[in-house]
């Protein structure tokens, strides 16, 4: 089974380390995974920002460069979710709305594929400690991943897996969202951290690095020993 990453922006700059470790997930399950370097944005931000003339352009790279793969898995809900928008942005060009049908039936965010595509439920990691899992807004709502991550986690050896009150609720990231209402989102990220506070886990984990960096901020701000993790450096924890 051949997977192209999808790395993302957040993830490339900020946090190479949850690349490495969906690598190294998807190679241990006999995966060949190749990394296409013309990818780039997948326009997420111009879009939500009402630049659609220029998020289309960042569309059709991205349609480009995963032309010829056979699955895409991307350590990201929330940008996969955002493929799933290229088709109604090219409605009106049937060849572009088909190209774009064809990337986001071929593209998973990593738990979604080691549960739906891959069958796999246990990965065979070790992982001792309190975890709270946040489900990203963009993950759970638009693209519908919600069980599969804690199926996973359910499965780590020597994790305590505790629930996090108001779960459903958005850390206040949102993208643009945090700027251009950063009085409302540090409010709602304000939040976060006392419900995860609550929950007395020495760790936060989720699907998407963006919201984990706003609660991660927050609580270090709050000077609390919450430490945050993406869901992929509990899975590849030996």
């Amino acid at each position: 089974m051949r997977v192209s990453i999808f790395i993302t922006c957040i993830c490339d700059i900020f946090t190479s380390n949850v690349g490495k470790n969906t690598v190294e997930l998807l190679e241990n399950l006999g995966c060949k995974v190749d990394f296409p370097l013309n990818q780039t944005c997948c326009g997420q931000p111009a879009y939500n920002s009402g630049y659609l003339k220029e998020s289309k352009k960042a569309m059709k790279q991205m349609i480009r460069a995963f032309r010829e793969s056979e699955y895409v898995v991307s350590p990201s809900g929330s940008c996969v979710a955002m493929l799933g928008q290229y088709s109604k942005v090219f409605a009106d060009d049937p060849n572009m709305r088909e190209e774009a049908d064809n990337l986001f039936s071929k593209s998973y965010e990593i738990t979604q594929f080691l549960v739906d595509v891959l069958g796999v439920v246990d990965v065979g990691s070790t992982f001792k400690g309190k975890v709270t899992y946040h489900p990203s807004c963009h993950m759970t709502r638009v693209l519908g991943v919600q069980d599969q991550p804690l199926t996973l986690l359910k499965n780590i050896k020597g994790l305590e897996l505790v629930d996090l009150p108001l779960k459903e609720d958005c850390c206040g990231f949102g993208g643009t969202f945090a700027v251009n209402n950063s009085i409302i989102s540090s409010e709602m990220v304000k939040e976060k951290s006392r419900h995860i506070f609550e929950t007395g886990a020495k760790y936060v984990v989720g699907g998407d690095m963006a919201c984990l960096m706003n609660i991660g901020g927050r609580l270090s701000r709050e000077m609390k020993d919450i430490e945050i993790l993406h869901i992929t450096e509990v899975l590849n924890c030996r």
